[in-house]
């Protein structure tokens, strides 16, 4: 029986420093001391010795167990630490190395500008409202004075889903969802800035587009003029394109407005002495506007013979290529990191 332990104490020594790794350490772990090793089925046999040998046995093999644990513990041990080593070598960095730049991109235009418009806007005392980019007809048309069959239909080629829903052309529909909602006909000031959708694909515009819409409606014995109109436009203007832009109202046609009015601003290339940009007028169309037509008000809750109020609305990639000077609308889409980052750059000049 000695003898046979003494083979398995000089067989583990062997093993244990043959071991390469810690899976072969495990390995030799399961069957030097698991439950069907030698040493197990030797306390197990230990029933079938004398009383005498009974004792002698059973502590010898728990002597050389105590052993190969101890030295599977220091092998471990060594394994680890030898790992350890391996990977600090392969991973170390080394401080001296030229340091390589990371590519860092900037916040979009298209956010600059919501942003600064909104942030205009609530300090004037406006409320910022969203909607449902997934409008209804009723919204999107016939509550903004365009029932079916009206030929200013025409003048957006739209995306319909189904008879009923369509994508929105116009952040509009939000104004007349704003109205319809104020069940107390309280005055609104507010804004709204959202994504809109169009059959357009070109270097000035896009299928997607974003723009912003605002609305007052006020009580007509407070006086809500177009002049009050003209007085918000050309704060929002400067403030967004510069101090020394003028702006050029000139008559049109819009059907939820009468009257209606595009707005043109000077060109921010040229100054408005004129140049291939605004095809040597000088101007540049940047936003509609005009008086919210009383069959909008009416329409939407508002008796108009009680209640005025005036809408503008401009598309905010236009603004941004106004502002950063960016000739092709394509551009806003394309999420290069280079063309994104000049815009903390500009920011900061």
């Amino acid at each position: 029986m000695k003898e046979k332990i003494d083979e398995i104490q000089k067989m583990a020594k062997e093993k244990i420093s043959e071991i390469q790794n810690l899976q072969e350490l495990q390995d030799l772990k399961v069957k030097l001391l698991g439950k069907k090793s030698e040493l197990s089925n030797l306390l197990k046999g230990l029933g079938s010795l004398t009383a005498e040998e009974r004792p002698k046995v059973g502590s010898l093999v728990n002597e050389v167990r105590n052993e190969i644990e101890q030295k599977l513990i220091e092998a471990e041990k060594s394994l680890k630490e030898k790992a350890l080593a391996q990977k600090l070598e392969k991973e170390k960095i080394d401080i001296t190395a030229p340091s390589v730049k990371i590519k860092r991109g900037s916040k979009h235009p298209i956010n600059r500008v919501i942003e600064e418009i909104q942030d205009l806007f609530v300090s004037m005392g406006y409320d910022v409202i969203t909607g449902p980019e997934l409008e209804t007809d009723e919204f999107c048309f016939e509550r903004l004075n365009l029932p079916q069959g009206h030929p200013a239909r025409d003048m957006q080629d739209s995306f319909y889903i189904t008879n009923e829903y369509l994508l929105r052309t116009q952040t509009s529909a939000v104004q007349a969802r704003a109205m319809l909602a104020n069940e107390e006909k309280s005055p609104i000031r507010m804004i709204c800035t959202g994504k809109t959708y169009r059959r357009e694909d070109d270097a000035t515009h896009s299928h997607q587009f974003n723009q912003v819409e605002g609305l007052v409606i006020d009580k007509k014995e407070l006086n809500v003029s177009l002049a009050d109109l003209k007085g918000t436009l050309e704060i929002f203007v400067k403030k967004m394109i510069g101090q020394n832009t003028e702006l050029r109202f000139r008559p049109s046609y819009f059907p939820f407005t009468e009257p209606s009015y595009e707005v043109d601003v000077t060109c921010f290339k040229c100054g408005g002495k004129g140049c291939p940009l605004c095809k040597k007028t000088g101007w540049i169309e940047l936003l509609g506007s005009g008086m919210v037509h009383p069959n909008v008000l009416r329409m939407n809750g508002y008796d108009p013979d009680k209640y005025a109020g005036f809408a503008f609305g401009t598309g905010i990639d236009r603004l941004a290529m106004f502002k950063y000077g960016i000739t092709d609308m394509r551009y806003l889409y394309t999420n290069d990191v280079r063309f994104l980052s000049q815009f903390d750059r500009k920011d900061e000049e």
